[in-house]
């Protein structure tokens, strides 16, 4: 079975207004993401901040139809950060390892997904890809990941201690790094849209 977990839970400062509903083209930023991953995955945990932020996503979301089940969940820690939300993401999953992307990154790919699914191995606790060789931590891209449900304990243990970057979480585990060469892994792809100047 394969899980991804959309991260949807920042205040979307720089941009202005919520990212995941923006519409690009002609549909929500969120749902160009999801039209990605139709028939790739089997389910999709949306995860929202509150639950005005819910119903408002579950009315344009259900417009569209996907092949894999999506489930709504609420942040069970507000602001803090995308840790919270992975690992309120990794409590509904029923797979051990899930895909994490955030709302604000539409050019993903089919070929980019299927290949970090690809690439796990039962003894990493996440796939992560990075772009520095010579700094893989610094350099990685730790919102387009794939996370073990064995790494829940450890975010709860950093977030009691009001350790919220994401990648004081990644140099903690047993990570398996895979390059972003431009060849099986386009650094295009890894691009968000943050500000209005970014559309």
């Amino acid at each position: 079975m394969k899980s991804c977990i959309v991260l949807c839970g920042g205040q979307s400062r720089r941009m202005g207004r919520d990212k995941g509903s923006l519409v690009i083209g002609d549909k929500p930023m969120i749902s160009h993401i999801l039209s990605t991953l139709n028939n790739e995955i089997d389910e999709a945990i949306i995860v929202l901040n509150n639950q005005d932020r819910i119903e408002k996503y579950k009315k344009f979301i259900e417009k569209y139809t996907y092949s894999f089940k999506i489930t709504f969940v609420e942040d069970e820690i507000k602001n803090k950060g995308p840790l919270s939300g992975i690992k309120s993401g990794l409590k509904y999953t029923h797979s051990q390892y899930s895909l994490v992307l955030p709302c604000d990154s539409p050019y993903i790919s089919k070929k980019l997904v299927n290949y970090l699914f690809s690439q796990i191995e039962y003894e990493y606790d996440c796939i992560v890809p990075y772009h520095d060789k010579n700094n893989k931590l610094q350099t990685s891209e730790p919102l387009h990941s794939i996370y073990s449900q064995n790494v829940v304990d450890k975010i709860e243990k950093l977030i009691k201690k009001d350790i919220l970057h994401i990648k004081g979480l990644i140099e903690t585990l047993n990570c398996k790094y895979v390059e972003i060469d431009n060849k099986k892994l386009l650094k295009e792809e890894f691009k968000n849209l943050n500000r209005p100047e970014d559309i």
